[in-house]
């Protein structure tokens, strides 16, 4: 594949170098070369930002017309890449080593569990859709969850599930796989983390054994996969994961996956994976109103056999409103009190309980305003020095606006302050950013999901 790219560029370049002049030439198209070339997509490899912008601005065109004269197939797409020939060829020869490099940063983070096959298939039984409490938050989701039960391969192909922290991704998915169990027993239904889908691949490779790894993670009738976004930044697995995708989807396999955040948010997704993951349905599970948590809450007192008074449970939820996991958390501290110091669940005695909890949040938790920034800027993958900077460019400025804005709301920041935190910019420009963002808010369901996660990331720090 690679020679036949090889082949093809050299046969691009020729036309255009008779006519261009040398000079042109030498400065623009040296060093160029094909990086990838799939399905009718390819990308060109330019050795800095200037060729980059100089091919798309005014060779494109030709390029186009040459690549596709010489192609059997229709080509849909040319994009260029910074990337230099000896990196190209270093990032090749390395991608075992590198493959085996993650290994070692992530092997004090593999998590026990049981070897996969037809009977260790990674789903919880306690995670079904009765226990599942059903709001305005996740009603989308809940609704897809169940039509993929019903149907899995044919319906919402595949299922990219997104939300914070604990609001019942893994619930939800696990309650899938279940369901398809417990209807049709005979599908293969195999559920495993994002981490440990890695860690099995970077294994597979070190012990040589990929034909294992294909034959577990490519003949399921249903892969779940939870934390996705945990692929951002590994290319080996990437790539790995693409050709899975691929072989699970062409045979009308289901695939549903679940992420802390919207496929176009994680970082250095590759953009083949990104188009695959928006083929089927995206759904996002948002944080539970005030009737939830106290439907919720209500589930988890029956679950654990411990009733409380209307009035606690209210409390409780008007206090937690993060995310289920805290809402469980907190009811569990409180049973343990019980439990503990013979003390009866009082509404004043579940007061001092959450105010000790909210004591430590507070105190563990505080948000710095150069750590939201830095939340902000890997949320919308720019750099920090691109937000401190000076330029006005829209992917620099609505995150800058959005990081101003939850300055004023989530820390109480001055203007002045976050002014001063944003590259030492004046009062006014804070004063309208958060005016602006505040406008949007009210009516952009987009934006106030993204701004929903980042508060959560912020609060989960």
């Amino acid at each position: 594949m690679e020679e036949a790219n090889q082949q093809l560029w050299q046969a691009v370049l020729g036309e255009l170098e008779l006519s261009l002049s040398k000079a042109s030439f030498t400065t623009w198209l040296k060093n160029t070369f094909i990086i990838e070339n799939e399905d009718g997509r390819i990308v060109v490899g330019v050795p800095n930002t200037f060729s980059q912008a100089w091919l798309k601005q005014k060779y494109h065109t030709d390029i186009y017309r040459i690549i596709q004269s010489k192609s059997k197939e229709r080509i849909k797409e040319i994009t260029y890449k910074v990337q230099t020939v000896k990196n190209y060829c270093q990032e090749q020869e390395q991608i075992k080593k590198t493959i085996i490099a993650e290994a070692k940063q992530f092997q004090a983070e593999v998590r026990t569990r049981p070897a996969i096959g037809e009977q260790a298939i990674g789903l919880n039984a306690k995670y079904c859709f009765d226990s599942f409490v059903v709001g305005k938050g996740n009603e989308l989701v809940h609704a897809a969850a169940r039509a993929v039960a019903e149907k899995p391969g044919l319906t919402y192909n595949p299922l990219f599930i997104y939300g914070g922290v604990g609001l019942g991704k893994t619930h939800i998915i696990q309650a899938i796989g279940n369901e398809i169990q417990r209807h049709s027993p005979q599908k293969k239904v195999l559920y495993v983390t994002c981490e440990q889908f890695t860690n099995d691949f970077i294994n597979a490779v070190s012990s040589g054994r990929t034909e294992k790894f294909n034959a577990t993670y490519r003949t399921p009738d249903v892969l779940l996969i939870d934390d996705i976004q945990f692929l951002a930044g590994k290319e080996g697995t990437q790539e790995t994961f693409f050709h899975t995708f691929n072989a699970l989807h062409q045979s009308d396999k289901q695939i549903v996956l679940t992420s802390d955040r919207p496929p176009k948010a994680i970082a250095t997704l590759e953009d083949r994976l990104l188009s695959r993951f928006e083929w089927g349905m995206i759904a996002d599970i948002s944080q539970p109103d005030l009737e939830t948590r106290i439907a919720i809450l209500e589930t988890k007192c029956q679950e654990k056999n411990f009733p409380l008074e209307r009035d606690i449970i209210q409390y409780i939820t008007l206090n937690i409103q993060n995310n289920i996991r805290e809402l469980e958390g907190a009811l569990n501290k409180i049973i343990a009190h019980h439990q503990l110091n013979h003390i009866p669940p009082t509404l004043e005695n579940v007061k001092k309980v959450l105010f000790s909890i909210s004591s430590a949040s507070k105190q563990s938790g505080a948000v710095s305003a150069r750590q939201l920034i830095e939340l902000v800027s890997e949320f919308y993958d720019t750099a920090m020095q691109d937000m401190l900077g000076k330029s006005r460019e829209k992917r620099f400025a609505f995150p800058r606006q959005v990081i101003m804005y939850l300055l004023r709301e989530e820390l109480r920041c001055s203007y002045p302050t976050i002014g001063h935190e944003l590259g030492g910019r004046d009062h006014t420009t804070a004063m309208h950013a958060h005016e602006k963002i505040s406008g949007l808010v009210e009516n952009d369901e987009k934006l106030r999901q993204e701004i929903n996660l980042i508060k959560q990331k912020v609060y989960a720090h």
